[in-house]
């Protein structure tokens, strides 16, 4: 993890939001968001990872709060939006939808798309639906929603993470380590609150515990993991809700519009063949892979290469 003097040179310092509230979206859902920087500035949306972790105050660090009008806002179960956890009419097409809702209650005409790891999939879905609201796109740790990729993150990490790999199929049966994905979802789900934080602990240690270049043992509380742990296994389940090769098979729809892509060389969470196959077809795309750095966003060299990004589209 970074020194704070290692941060206090790569990222800007996190100030107050200058709004705040929640938005009705219909479905029982309410989003939280928050408007930060200058109200005059450049607008960019910031889309969170998971699907279901939320944003939170140090992801202000990578914007020039004098330059940039920045939209942070909790998807649908995430973070401060409630209701919290819910996988009840929480799908990708009610994501996009929300997206527009956002802005055009903020009354945004078009923005930067900022994304990392299932932002980065969210950021590139809603681009392919709406591409005239789109100036741009700083993209991080890329994830196409692909069975491949979710089966990497359940099964093949533990060829560079065996510590972390273990620790987490050690909690899942032997008779079902062939199905981690559907005993996982189970366990989320099942009407057992101490079963539900249990599961969603382990799932989350696991993935964040493998985050960064270095393996460091990061436990999380049921409670705090819940979110992240059962939205992420209900998106996986249902292939994230996305056609196979969608993504790659319309990107021509945004291929004209520029985008930066980071990507950490050693990320065993969103591995670089997806940076590598979407660059490939992205004509105004330009792909940096940073060789020491894993997936974290807050890794030094991938915070540095992420803020000069912002600061190349126009």
């Amino acid at each position: 993890m970074l020194s704070i003097k290692q941060r206090a040179k790569t990222f800007f310092e996190c100030l107050p939001s200058y709004n705040e509230g929640y938005l009705e979206v219909g479905d029982g859902h309410s989003l939280y968001y928050e408007e930060y920087g200058n109200p005059n500035g450049r607008p960019v949306l910031f889309l969170h990872g998971g699907p279901g972790a939320g944003f939170s105050n140090s992801h202000k660090g990578f914007f020039d709060p004098k330059t940039f009008r920045v939209i942070f806002y909790d998807q649908r179960g995430s973070g401060k939006s409630i209701p919290y956890a819910e996988i009840k009419n929480n799908t990708t097409e009610l994501l996009l939808s929300d997206i527009e809702c956002l802005r055009n209650f903020l009354k945004i005409d078009s923005w930067l798309l900022f994304g990392g790891s299932w932002g980065s999939t969210l950021a590139l879905l809603y681009g392919i639906k709406y591409p005239e609201r789109c100036k741009g796109f700083i993209l991080r740790g890329i994830f196409l929603g692909s069975r491949k990729e979710v089966n990497w993150f359940l099964y093949d990490i533990n060829r560079f993470f065996p510590e972390a790999y273990n620790k987490f199929i050690s909690y899942v049966p032997k008779t079902e380590r062939d199905n981690i994905l559907n005993w996982f979802y189970s366990q989320l789900n099942a009407k057992d609150r101490s079963a539900n934080l249990k599961a969603a602990s382990v799932w989350a240690e696991y993935e964040n515990s493998c985050s960064s270049l270095e393996y460091v043992e990061r436990p999380i509380s049921g409670e705090n993991a819940l979110a992240i742990s059962r939205i992420e296994a209900h998106y996986f389940i249902n292939d994230c809700f996305i056609s196979k090769n969608f993504i790659i098979n319309n990107i021509g729809k945004i291929s004209h519009i520029p985008a930066i892509i980071v990507q950490g060389r050693h990320d065993v969470i969103c591995p670089p063949f997806s940076a590598m196959n979407l660059s490939k077809e992205w004509k105004s795309s330009e792909l940096q892979i940073v060789d020491d750095a894993g997936h974290s966003a807050f890794e030094h060299n991938i915070g540095r290469k992420i803020i000069n990004a912002l600061h190349m589209i126009k």
